[in-house]
């Protein structure tokens, strides 16, 4: 056990943006295209958060042209540029997945002050 936190430790990422469940985000992450690289901004929700240390990922949940999108990050991958938290939520779960039921107003979450 102690190897692999030995082996994983250098490659966690130290200034992660603190957020949790509830809240919405920004994920920048890089996109690579035949040879070139580009950053591509996905916005939305964030609805779960599992595991943890090097293989902690979060799910991003939002509405694109009526339809509900879903992404997996992981928050230590190389390929993942920053976090950036638009604003906090304010819920009682763990997990949102009961927000994939809900349109319009219901599926928002209420802002945290």
């Amino acid at each position: 056990m102690d190897l692999i936190k030995q082996l994983t430790q250098s490659q966690i990422k130290e200034n992660v943006a603190e957020f949790g469940i509830g809240d919405t985000v920004k994920v920048y992450a890089k996109i690579k295209e035949g040879s070139r690289e580009r950053i591509q901004v996905f916005e939305g929700t964030v609805i779960a958060k599992k595991h943890g240390g090097i293989q902690e990922t979060v799910t991003v949940r939002r509405m694109s042209y009526g339809v509900g999108v879903e992404k997996t990050f992981p928050i230590h991958s190389p390929n993942i540029e920053k976090f950036e938290v638009v604003r906090k939520g304010k819920v009682r779960r763990a997990k949102l997945y009961y927000l994939r039921d809900r349109v319009g107003k219901a599926a928002k979450v209420k802002e945290d002050i």
